[in-house]
């Protein structure tokens, strides 16, 4: 028996025990409604795409002619007029993603008007907008099975092939696929950083990318000026994220970390370490420093630290940051990617100083 069929005899059943009640109720009708509305939530399509996702890269690793394409979307419209295309003319839209980048949210989607690469729109923006895409991908399965009901239909009327036809709607292919989405760095602290992945997962995000900046002084990739966090404190979003997806049932959900260090030159703040050769100590060993005696080479509400067994002065920047010395750049990515694969994240992103 077919998907549809089975469908049909549920809904010819439940209709006859209401009796005469529901007698103007269609269960062929009811049928089709039910089958173009495979994903009732957000979280189904979350669940769903995820394991679509595990699928691909577990692909990838097994053969790396097995890529997968992302292609990025502002709008609900374009994701739908994508998504049809790359079917119409690759017959499947398997390894097929869209990428929700957080710049194209700031210059098209905020409220505010065009913005910068600087996460200062709205933060619920993003999930709106992967609700919404979602909503026109669904539109696109609906259009395409009316197609093959009125198609159904035809056959039955002149004595067509039917069964050939049920045979396309039990296998008809969805435009639902994952949704990589762009949390910047998690729009405050950690526990921000949950809520906000919380709502992207609910409206059916699957794959969350996340970067090590600082969340208030975010810039673009390729910007001048970017300013990473000490490693603890990524490790803490990355949790966080994971914890929203454990939380929701997406048990395979992916984490997308990016590493920002190779075009950021600057840090907040002297992470504290608790012992020799932590985290801590091998991110402040990438400061630049000055080395002193003792207090008398301090100026007034200037800071030392110790690295090495020697004395030392961090250079600070008139806004209170401090700086890293030049040429650790490519050390410092590889520490990012290690730990961020040490703790939790499925894939790495190095974003390049320079487009």
């Amino acid at each position: 028996m077919t998907s549809y069929q089975s469908k049909l005899d549920h809904f010819s059943t439940l209709c006859q025990t209401q009796g005469n009640t529901w007698q103007s109720i269609s269960p062929e009708f009811a049928s089709r409604m039910n089958l173009q509305n495979r994903f009732k939530t957000g979280l189904d399509i979350a669940k769903y795409t995820a394991k679509v996702m595990r699928e691909d890269m577990a692909a990838y690793d097994a053969d790396s002619s097995q890529y997968t394409q992302s292609l990025g979307c502002w709008h609900g419209f374009t994701a739908q007029q994508m998504m049809m295309a790359v079917k119409r003319h690759q017959k499947t839209t398997k390894r097929s993603y869209v990428y929700l980048s957080g710049w194209m949210v700031a210059a098209l989607r905020s409220e505010f008007g065009p913005l910068p690469d600087q996460s200062m729109h709205e933060k619920t923006s993003v999930p709106a907008l992967i609700e919404e895409i979602y909503t026109f991908l669904k539109q696109a399965d609906a259009r395409e099975l009316d197609h093959l009901y009125k198609e159904l239909d035809e056959a039955k009327a002149n004595g067509g092939d039917v069964e050939a036809v049920l045979s396309k709607i039990d296998n008809f292919e969805t435009h639902v696929v994952p949704i990589i989405a762009d949390i910047d760095a998690g729009f405050g602290n950690e526990e921000a950083t949950y809520l906000l992945a919380k709502k992207m997962i609910e409206a059916g995000a699957c794959a969350i990318q996340i970067e090590n900046q600082v969340s208030d002084a975010k810039q673009c990739g390729h910007q001048a000026g970017k300013v990473t966090v000490p490693h603890e404190d990524f490790l803490a979003k990355i949790n966080a994220v994971r914890y929203a997806f454990l939380e929701l049932g997406v048990e395979d959900g992916v984490i997308v970390a990016r590493t920002d260090s190779l075009g950021a030159s600057l840090t907040q703040k002297v992470p504290v370490s608790k012992t020799p050769g932590d985290l801590a100590s091998q991110y402040t060993a990438f400061l630049d420093t000055t080395p002193i005696t003792g207090g008398a080479d301090l100026e007034e509400g200037e800071m030392a630290i110790k690295l090495n067994g020697e004395l030392c002065k961090p250079v600070r920047l008139d806004n209170g940051l401090y700086q890293f010395k030049e040429g650790t750049e490519k050390d410092r990515v590889v520490l990012d990617c290690v730990t961020s694969l040490q703790s939790g994240a499925d894939l790495l992103w190095i974003e390049t100083e320079k487009p």
